[in-house]
């Protein structure tokens, strides 16, 4: 696409990471009207069945699922995620170029060094993304919010700021994480993450009276315009 702004950006430290934590919500802002992106920080490899071009076909396969608008992949280490003034820079540069209003990171407590890396750098990218007189690529763009989502490695169970009714979207999200074969398909230690994901969506869907939710974070308040925005 020519024009790269969007509505949404989710960053995540591997390929899936925001499809797993997400990509249903991605889904459901599409079909709202919104134009979506992920970014991934790493390619994810090197992993016991994946090589770097399976990877890439992976993420672009998902990608056409989730019907984003954007998808990007940087070239920062996997396993190795490190919140340097580079990584904080390469993000930045993306955030200015995509200009989302909003940002979804990985959620401050998780077992991953790279997940947990990932939400450091990316916050500060998200401030270094307004700055002027900055040699970082793109005019100065501050996104509005910063929302966490929630990925499978986390340490603690915190209660989310809202969680999302993506009953109509589950399925769907479930296909674009199908397309990552090399990970969850041909790895049978990780064949067990689809049953997970559908136990957890279930117990957040629960939560709001409904199938499937997914549940987000977000450490600033979140304004409402009215009591009618909770009314179906």
């Amino acid at each position: 696409m020519t024009d790269k702004t969007l509505d949404a950006l989710a960053i995540g430290a591997h390929p899936d990471d925001a499809e797993i934590g997400m990509g249903a919500s991605l889904i459901k802002l599409k079909k709202e009207g919104f134009k979506t992106g992920i970014l991934d920080l790493t390619d994810g490899e090197p992993t016991p069945f994946g090589t770097t071009e399976k990877r890439k076909q992976e993420r672009k396969k998902a990608a056409e699922k989730l019907n984003l608008d954007f998808r990007h992949t940087l070239d920062l280490p996997n396993r190795y995620l490190q919140d340097t003034i580079e990584a904080r820079e390469k993000v930045a540069a993306v955030i200015r170029e995509t200009k989302p209003c909003l940002l979804f990171f990985h959620h401050w407590e998780d077992a991953h060094p790279d997940h947990k890396a990932a939400k450091d750098i990316c916050e500060a990218a998200r401030f270094y993304g307004k700055l002027s007189k900055s040699h970082i690529k793109g005019e100065p763009h501050y996104s509005l919010k910063i929302f966490y989502f929630y990925a499978s490695h986390l340490k603690v169970r915190e209660k989310p700021s809202f969680v999302i009714d993506v009953s109509e979207e589950y399925d769907q999200k479930i296909e674009a994480i199908r397309s990552y074969e090399s990970q969850f398909l041909e790895n049978e230690k990780n064949q067990a993450i689809f049953e997970h994901l559908k136990n957890r969506a279930q117990y957040w869907g629960d939560r709001i009276r409904v199938k499937y939710g997914e549940p987000f974070l977000s450490k600033e308040e979140v304004g409402l315009k009215s009591f009618k925005d909770f009314i179906e």
